[in-house]
């Protein structure tokens, strides 16, 4: 694909999209919701008809968009990744992988059928024209086999298609691209098929099999990036390693992040932040509930000093973190708008997710990383690749390796310069235009005679 990044030449007219119905849909969690919601209140303004099937969980949140909402029936409710109140026989298992292989059958690939129920109700009173979801919604192979309809899924984690040229997804290795390197990761892929995601490939083809579906045997990563119409991948080429064989539907769109009010407010702020030469921010998100596994040890780590730590906790554990952490340069808040403190920063600690992650290279702030489940480990790989930060490889990091890690940052101008680089390429791709570009293109491709046809690909290139 090429990286030219005019996309202004991209064929697209307002008014085609005016009336068109966009069903909007995605796997319950936030990281998979809120990235979403900045490109359905955009294609929304542009006059499209659109709603969205998710979670009852989200209801409130899609109602203040001024969006209808359509509830899981059938699909099973699971609270913002938290398997193990969804699924109590979770808790027993032990094993890492064991526990990736259960999640990734009775979270996502058994919800399938339930979501293609539920939409082919929607569909009774809401004929709609194309569908919109993340890349995780893993009914996308059941509404493109069986309903015709186009779906553009949107890459709301790193790219997770095979490569030859790369280590199988989900290991967050870094690729080697030497003879011995290239073996070794073409031997990983032919493991992880067979012993890690076999079961989970096999559940996912029988379930297909059922509802005669061809899947051609694809893994389950494969099968919805290749299935979907279009793979909209947020992020920008140079945040993802290079592959001679990317999918011929897969754009990158920029960094996609949720949809903020233009309401104006009063910027958060405290008089610390021009007290301090250096300045911090830290978070874990709002799923990870554990402070002692990177909040304690930053707080730990800079407690006392000459610089200043930022830290939002999502609400886990505030008031009894500023009681035992009282020290004066440190500022302990439930939220703090990240637009706000950034331009502040030095140094964005944490776990890794997405959003965060392309944020803090947006506002061009140099990231230490340390998580490794729920797809982190994918995403921190890539920060310490490119250079845009440490990649500390764990999930529980020591007071000590936080403190090194940002003294090494502020040991090397490297960093800095390589975020600022790529931030610069961040601001060349307008992730709402482009997605509505895209989705007029795919609609105005898809010949609406007696029936409807499905849209070929090789005319929707940049």
């Amino acid at each position: 694909m090429s990286t030219d990044f005019s996309w202004e030449k991209i064929a697209y007219s307002a008014a085609a999209l005016k009336g068109k119905k966009i069903l909007f849909a995605n796997f319950p969690a936030d990281g998979h919701f809120n990235p979403l919601t900045s490109l359905a209140v955009h294609l929304k303004a542009l006059g499209c008809d659109v709603r969205w099937y998710t979670s009852k969980s989200y209801q409130q949140k899609i109602e203040k968009l001024n969006i209808q909402h359509y509830p899981f029936l059938r699909g099973l409710e699971i609270s913002n990744d938290d398997f193990d109140a969804t699924f109590p026989e979770r808790k027993a298992i032990k094993s890492q992988i064991k526990k990736l292989k259960f999640d990734m059958i009775h979270a996502f690939i058994l919800r399938a059928p339930e979501y293609y129920a539920d939409i082919l109700d929607i569909q009774k009173s809401f004929d709609f024209d194309l569908i919109i979801a993340d890349n995780a919604f893993s009914a996308i192979p059941f509404i493109i086999g069986k309903l015709n309809i186009p779906v553009i899924s949107i890459g709301v984690m790193p790219l997770c298609e095979t490569s030859k040229d790369l280590a199988p997804p989900g290991l967050g290795m870094t690729p080697s691209y030497s003879f011995f390197g290239r073996l070794k990761q073409a031997l990983l892929r032919k493991i992880t098929d067979k012993f890690i995601f076999g079961a989970p490939n096999k559940v996912m083809w029988h379930l297909l099999d059922q509802h005669d579906v061809k899947h051609d045997n694809q893994n389950v990563f494969d099968m919805i990036v290749k299935k979907s119409t279009l793979l909209l991948q947020s992020g920008t080429p140079n945040f993802e390693y290079k592959r001679s064989d990317l999918g011929k539907n897969i754009r990158y769109i920029g960094a996609l992040l949720p949809y903020s009010t233009s309401a104006k407010k009063a910027p958060w702020y405290d008089s610390r932040l021009n007290q301090y030469n250096k300045v911090v921010l830290a978070t874990q998100g709002t799923v990870e509930r554990d402070v002692e596994k990177l909040l304690v040890p930053v707080l730990e780590a800079f407690k006392g000093t000459d610089t200043l730590v930022v830290m939002t906790t999502g609400g886990s554990g505030t008031e009894e973190l500023r009681k035992r952490f009282p020290q004066g340069n440190l500022i302990i808040e439930d939220f703090i708008p990240f637009a706000d403190v950034m331009p502040y920063s030095d140094v964005y600690i944490t776990n890794g997710g997405y959003g965060g992650v392309m944020l803090g290279i947006e506002n061009e702030v140099p990231l230490v990383v340390a998580g490794i489940h729920e797809g982190k480990n994918e995403i921190n790989a890539r920060i310490g690749y490119f250079g845009l930060g440490v990649n500390l490889k764990t999930e529980k990091p020591t007071s000590e390796q936080i403190r090194g890690a940002v003294q090494k940052i502020e040991a090397s101008s490297s960093y800095k310069r390589n975020v600022v680089k790529l931030s610069k390429e961040f601001r060349q791709y307008n992730p709402g235009d482009l997605t509505a570009r895209y989705v007029a293109q795919v609609l105005q491709d898809r010949e609406v005679v007696t029936g409807r046809k499905a849209v070929s690909m090789e005319r929707i290139s940049v």
